[in-house]
């Protein structure tokens, strides 16, 4: 098993660095190999430039610039991600990262013909784990629509294999958090995690 764990957040000692090594203690008790992304460590710019932009469709050169996560996101057959959820969505850098790697010819191939669709590209990726943070409660979420967590495991989750095995877990009401909701969120992740590598 070849773990890539896409880690997003700006503080190290934070919850969300808790759950990131709850993630990596339960890929190394099953033996997995793993890779983490840490975006802020590796200050990931978020924007799309206008040369990548101009150049998005034109593969294998539009890698160039982020050359060494899509040979991560290609080497991985079970992708993590570990985020806070803000504004009920990604966090900047996590979005952009999707936006620059998730490329033509990497993520997705471009449509075959007049009037058709993309076509899945991570067909590789068996395994979809996502795991969170929110401020806002379950049910204030739910109703804005989590875009979150539609864009990962509906979104990304359309590009893996068919049947791709997805885990998710969300600390809900994390500003108001105590140690036992928190102590709980871990096992939460753990059963999950253990879910998804079974």
């Amino acid at each position: 098993m070849r773990a890539l764990v896409v880690y997003c957040h700006p503080k190290e000692g934070s919850f969300t660095s808790a759950v990131r090594d709850c993630v990596l203690a339960g890929l190394a008790a099953k033996g997995a190999e793993a890779r983490v992304i840490d975006l802020y460590a590796q200050a990931f710019s978020p924007s799309l430039s206008l040369a990548e932009w101009e150049g998005y469709t034109d593969s294998p050169a539009n890698r160039a610039p982020v050359a060494a996560d899509v040979e991560a996101l290609q080497w991985t057959d079970t992708l993590i991600f570990v985020y806070p959820t803000w504004w009920y969505g990604l966090p900047a850098a996590l979005k952009g990262w999707l936006d620059r790697v998730l490329l033509p010819e990497v993520a997705f191939l471009m449509p075959a013909g007049q009037n058709q669709t993309i076509r899945p590209g991570l067909t590789h990726i068996r395994r979809l784990g996502v795991f969170t943070t929110c401020g806002a409660s379950w049910w204030l979420t739910t109703f804005v629509g989590a875009p979150g967590k539609r864009t990962l495991l509906r979104g990304v989750g359309l590009l893996c294999a068919p049947r791709a095995r997805k885990a998710y877990a969300a600390h809900y009401l994390m500003d108001s958090s105590t140690p036992d909701s928190r102590a709980r969120h871990l096992q939460r992740v753990t059963r999950q995690l253990t879910r998804l590598l079974r």
